[in-house]
């Protein structure tokens, strides 16, 4: 079953939505950007979801860009966060700082060397979500990435497809890649707002797509 994560969540209302529609990972962003939320508020939503039904299903996903191994570290244990997903330019070195935290590592298939070495050193801890290259940004932008690159690398090791997805074209997505699991934000927003109905359509999409995908989180 095809893994999702829904990213840039800000409400306890749209986190238990995407829960109860049957996403796995939820995503909340501590980076500078329009989506970032403070800690205490993630803290919230974390306790919320975990006392509710859904609470063994859903795995939290803290969102970094070029912070420090330690100022992780306590946001992830302050908030419950069972994994840590770098989108900056962190040097693949910054593994053995964290303490054994499970990553998701963003990378854009850009060439570069940095790169070649997250590349080679994903592995059981660390899994690399491929999102679209848009200079200047470190995600979030909506646009859609090389599908084809996506899956030839989907051929060698589990990946989150990330960039441009929404509820009309994820299937396409899936079919396209094969990814262990896809990753939206924008996509399931309106006027910049998460959107309940979009986030209940996005997970259905990728339900009604029949996949092998690598099982775990």
């Amino acid at each position: 079953m095809t893994v999702v994560k829904i990213c840039g969540l800000r409400t306890t209302a749209h986190a238990l939505t995407a829960a109860e529609a049957g996403a796995d990972l939820l995503g909340f962003i501590f980076a500078p950007a329009r989506r970032r939320i403070s800690v205490a508020d993630a803290a919230q939503i974390t306790a919320a979801v975990r006392a509710s039904l859904y609470s063994t299903q859903i795995r939290f996903v803290g969102v970094f860009v070029n912070e420090t191994p330690a100022e992780m570290r306590a946001i992830a244990s302050h908030c419950g966060l069972d994994m840590l997903q770098l989108s900056g330019d962190e040097p693949a070195a910054i593994v053995d700082q964290l303490g054994g935290i499970p990553l998701l590592k963003a990378v854009r298939l850009n060439g570069t060397p940095d790169e070649a070495v997250w590349l080679a050193a994903a592995n059981e801890q660390v899994r690399l979500l491929v999102d679209a290259h848009v200079a200047g940004s470190y995600g979030g932008a909506g646009i859609v990435g090389d599908w084809g690159a996506a899956a030839e690398l989907a051929r060698q090791q589990p990946i989150l497809l990330a960039g441009g997805l929404h509820p009309a074209n994820v299937a396409a997505a899936i079919t396209a890649v094969s990814p262990w699991g896809v990753d939206v934000s924008s996509g399931v927003e309106t006027d910049g707002v998460k959107d309940s109905a979009k986030i209940q359509a996005f997970i259905a999409a990728v339900r009604a797509v029949a996949t092998t995908s690598t099982p775990g989180v």
